[in-house]
């Protein structure tokens, strides 16, 4: 069974390498598990592009009656840096989004978390994309369902 802790200690060392890159790269990662009476899970991912970096985040998890959620992201090193993250919802069907870019001219980095927990199921999508003026975009998604 993968915890939470995994999830957070590969995307906290996506992100931190990925931050490190002086070429562009993309990297994702997810993890769930359900044990019929409970389930959990999550994706999340990083890019860099030159100066530029953004990571987004996103675990949820659901038993019997109850459900919790979390995304989050972060931009950084552009002078165009933008983050935005929002969750809503109840303990049935609660939707999580977290969105991160940092822009520095025609070099970008970018990354999306969508985190959904419905019907007892965690379901969870990251794509990140990064790119440098001269070549096209590298970009990665991972997502991930505990219901399949």
């Amino acid at each position: 069974m993968i915890t939470f802790k995994s999830v957070f200690l590969a995307s906290a060392l996506i992100a931190g390498a990925g931050s490190l890159a002086l070429a562009q790269s993309a990297s994702t990662v997810g993890a769930g598990s359900n044990s019929g009476a409970a389930a959990s899970g999550g994706t999340g991912g990083s890019a860099a592009a030159g100066g530029t970096a953004a990571s987004t985040l996103g675990v949820g998890a659901t038993s019997g009656g109850s459900s919790a959620l979390g995304t989050g992201g972060s931009a950084a090193g552009g002078t165009r840096d933008t983050g935005s993250s929002r969750v809503n919802g109840n303990a049935n069907n609660m939707n999580g989004m977290s969105k991160a870019r940092a822009q520095d001219k025609g070099t970008w980095s970018d990354s999306k978390t969508h985190t959904r927990i419905h019907k007892g199921e965690v379901i969870s999508r990251t794509k990140s994309m990064a790119h440098k003026p001269g070549g096209p975009p590298v970009k990665s998604t991972t997502g991930i369902d505990t219901g399949k």
